[in-house]
């Protein structure tokens, strides 16, 4: 007995020693069991000179043992190649998890032969050497193959070579689990916060199911219980300071004041004593000491809305509060510090802006720590019949109008308009629409001219395309001759034509050139 497990010689061990390192070369090169498991078998029945081989993987949930990969098998014998626990050589090792040898599978009443591979005459003469795939003490598949018999010492040291390929098998195995389990916990705990912010994060005061606005109510959810600076951008009338508003009463500045600011409405003179306040008698006019925006917002939140209009000395004092949380009043000594929020907003290009020298390029950095963008009307259609219900709702109960429904031409109307106001321009367009309804319905009628198609307002267009160049072109004609007093030539030239041409096109439009002439 001590010659089967006799060591191999010095060539043996060589090729030995160069399966092994391509097998783990194969295993380092992707963490998806499935993409190297195959090259790995290949590797084993090339190395070994094998007529076939498997590996098979226990479905702990099922308790099938079921083909992963497999070498010299058709598709269909593949698939015939299922296993219960204890069935067959490779049921019973999986069981057992120690390997089993069978010098001759023909003599051998346990082998099923299950997958139909095994057949002929050379089917009395063929050994299956199969070998446990095992995480610890826990078998987790099989390794097996098929070769032809030579002889009880090298059937040994196959073994041991393939028990240490099932091993390097094995941990292949156990690293795809552990990163299985990684990314399902990782999968489960993003599944359950956006199940959180789906469910427990949509702003009451803002109206929206769009997936763009989604998208924002979730930024606005990740940012609000930070105190990052936030810039909102967006064109006008898209709503920023409603995003504002629910950022600061969604934060733990709640309870705390929000300032709102709009730097665009207050002259150039007056907004530095507006935000930062001044001292008495710091100017004319100044009969008191005041606050400013940024003491009474202390431990709270500013608003400073149309933030790219500040005039350049401004924006300096501004960023000396981000960066330094201190500033002094108009007229005063003493360094105040503030422990506020800022959250900005702007519906201008500020990185034009910084092009031009308008706008400093510190400020716009310390501003955009967080950026939201706000969508425009147009790109969340989604929405527009969500706000109209929220606006005629809104309207109708402060006019004392009940509105029962939108007709249907008032909201093809509603649909198919661009918007160029935002949410700001249908909130107006409604409430206009609320008044003007007498019957409970917002026809299509009531909505402003700027929504009217051709067909609503029965204006459509008469006569062909050409009809109208040919008008155009009429006019042009008359009004060069009217200004050249009926000289061909110039009017040529000032239309950027030929004399011939000129001519021509006079002729054809029946112009009578000189109808423009003066006369004496």
């Amino acid at each position: 007995m001590t010659s089967d497990f006799s060591k191999p010689d010095i060539s043996g061990r060589i090729e030995e020693l160069s399966l092994l390192f391509e097998i783990s070369q194969i295993l380092d090169q992707s963490l998806d069991l499935k993409q190297v498991i195959q090259p790995v078998l290949s590797a084993v029945t090339d190395h070994l000179g094998m007529l076939r081989g498997t590996i098979t993987l226990l479905n702990r949930k099922t308790g099938k043992i079921l083909i992963e990969a497999a070498y010299g098998l058709s598709p269909s014998e593949r698939k015939r190649g299922r296993y219960q626990l204890g069935e067959g050589i490779t049921g019973k090792v999986v069981q057992s998890g120690q390997p089993k040898v069978i010098p001759r599978i023909s003599e051998e009443p346990d082998f099923l032969n299950k997958t139909g591979a095994r057949r002929g005459r050379q089917y009395q003469d063929i050994s299956f050497i199969c070998v446990p795939v095992k995480i610890g003490n826990e078998t987790v598949g099989a390794l097996s193959v098929d070769r032809e018999f030579a002889g009880e010492s090298k059937l040994q040291e196959d073994v041991r070579i393939l028990s240490v390929v099932a091993s390097m098998i094995a941990q292949a195995v156990k690293i795809r689990q552990s990163v299985m389990e990684e990314r399902e916990q990782l999968l489960a705990e993003n599944s359950r916060l956006h199940r959180e912010l789906e469910e427990r994060f949509r702003p009451s005061n803002i109206v929206g199911n769009s997936k763009a606005m989604q998208n924002v109510f979730d930024m606005v959810a990740q940012v609000s219980r930070s105190d990052a600076t936030v810039l909102i951008r967006g064109e006008s009338g898209t709503g920023k300071e409603l995003v504002a508003q629910a950022i600061h009463y969604n934060s733990p500045r709640a309870t705390k004041p929000l300032i709102k600011v709009n730097c665009a409405a207050l002259p150039e003179t007056v907004i530095e004593s507006e935000l930062f306040g001044h001292e008495k008698g710091a100017f004319t006019g100044a009969i008191s000491t005041r606050k400013g925006r940024f003491e009474m917002a202390n431990g709270g939140t500013i608003f400073l809305d149309e933030i790219g209009d500040l005039s350049a000395m401004t924006q300096v004092k501004l960023l000396r509060v981000l960066q330094e949380k201190e500033f002094e009043r108009v007229g005063g000594n003493e360094t105040i510090r503030t422990n506020v929020r800022v959250i900005a907003a702007t519906n201008r290009d500020l990185e034009r802006s910084m092009e031009e020298s308008t706008f400093r390029e510190d400020l716009y950095y310390r501003l955009n720590v967080f950026p939201i963008h706000i969508p425009p009307l147009r790109e969340r259609r989604d929405d527009i019949l969500l706000l109209s219900d929220h606006f005629i709702a809104q309207y109708g109960e402060a006019n004392h109008k009940p509105i029962q429904r939108i007709s249907t031409p008032a909201i093809d109307l509603l649909m198919n308009y661009h918007w160029p106001g935002n949410v700001r321009e249908l909130e107006n367009c409604i409430e206009r629409a609320v008044l003007l309804s007498v019957d409970g319905v917002i026809h299509s009628h009531h909505l402003p001219p700027s929504l009217q198609s051709a067909e609503s307002t029965n204006t459509q267009i008469h006569g062909s395309l050409q009809d109208a160049l040919d008008n155009l072109e009429r006019e042009l004609l008359m009004d060069a001759l009217k200004s050249t007093k009926g000289n061909m030539a110039k009017a040529a030239r000032m239309l950027d034509i030929t004399e011939r041409i000129m001519g021509l096109r006079v002729k054809k439009h029946g112009v009578d050139p000189r109808h423009y002439r003066t006369r004496t």
